[in-house]
């Protein structure tokens, strides 16, 4: 497992180095903007794993969704405008944006705690002790890597649900009406970026590595966007136990569950991103009943019929406007 894990690095090493030598080291020359090779470097890496990533839906995720659909999609233009937001975070375009506008603050930032005597941990040698030869089962610290950044994920989504002037951001994933496998990647941009920065910098006191953290990002971007899936796919006694499902994951979405203070606990139910073992272990799991509507409740007509925004640039101005209303 360890070769195989070498190996597609390797493979993907070469395919990211070629897309830099045979498409953006050219364009970045004839523009007089050569001092962003390393940057480069890099945006290609998030450009190629989100390509693969698309090319998953496309020809996985989306056939199963017309073969076993979980409710018919009446609503074409909203799920356009989550391919748009897909479209945006897949191929690396908030990751750029993040890196031009925030890492030169971060970075100050990390230096800042580095001279108070506050740094991180290597979570491969902590492991070591535990497994015997821990540190040469590149699986099973890769493994460990995405356990604690999925508890780390977990508490987030908590956050974003318990806090009012967070879930006035975190309001537009949940505005969708008509979930599938685009649906992971509908966020307040404001939202992805603190999320974005508190992973980061979790990533960085257990020491993942660079090519590591892009692995990661990938398989739990996937893996979110096949619970978000308008489909019926029993996983099985087993299965659905280990793994985040698309019926257990509805049931946060639903009508029923949000926001904040509904359904039972503070801020809904199953709040687990990949692992649902942590909804277990902090209460706040719910065995998942028939799938039923998704969406916000004060958007229903006798509810009041809230405007959450049609489009890409309305949802994210209504959210701030959420935000400020609140502060």
């Amino acid at each position: 497992m360890t070769g195989l894990l070498a190996a597609l690095e390797q493979a993907f090493a070469w395919a990211q180095g070629a897309l830099l030598e045979r498409v953006a080291q050219p364009l970045l020359f004839a523009l007089g903007m050569g001092n962003l090779l390393e940057d480069a470097y890099a945006a290609c890496g998030w450009l190629l794993v989100g390509l693969l990533q698309l090319a998953v839906l496309l020809l996985v995720l989306v056939p199963l969704e017309r073969w076993r659909p979980v409710e018919p999609v009446t609503d074409r233009a909203a799920v356009r405008v989550d391919m748009i937001y897909t479209a945006i975070h897949r191929l690396g375009l908030f990751e750029l944006g993040w890196f031009f506008l925030f890492q030169p603050w971060w970075d100050d930032w990390s230096g800042w705690l580095a001279v108070q005597g506050i740094s991180g941990t290597q979570l491969d040698r902590w492991m070591a002790p535990w497994w015997p030869g821990v540190t040469d089962q590149a699986w099973a610290v890769f493994l460990g890597y995405l356990v604690v950044l999925d508890l780390a994920d977990y508490w987030i989504h908590r956050g974003q649900h318990r806090f009012a002037w967070w879930w006035a951001l975190h309001a537009v994933h949940h505005s969708q009406r008509q979930m599938t496998c685009w649906s992971d990647s509908r966020n307040h941009l404001l939202d992805d970026g603190l999320r974005a920065l508190i992973m980061v910098q979790i990533s960085q006191w257990i020491g993942v590595p660079p090519g590591q953290f892009v692995a990661l990002v990938a398989l739990r971007q996937l893996l979110e966007s096949l619970s978000h899936a308008n489909l019926r796919l029993p996983f099985g006694r087993v299965l659905e136990q280990a793994l985040v499902s698309p019926r257990f994951h509805r049931q946060h979405h639903g009508l029923d569950w949000v926001p904040g203070r509904s359904g039972g606990s503070a801020g809904g139910c199953n709040f687990a991103v990949l692992l649902p073992v942590w909804d277990t272990v902090f209460g706040t799991r719910a065995e998942a009943l028939p799938p039923g509507p998704t969406g916000i409740r004060d958007q229903l007509p006798e509810a009041g019929g809230r405007d959450y925004g049609r489009g890409f640039w309305d949802q994210q101005a209504l959210g701030v406007r959420r935000l400020f209303s609140r502060v």
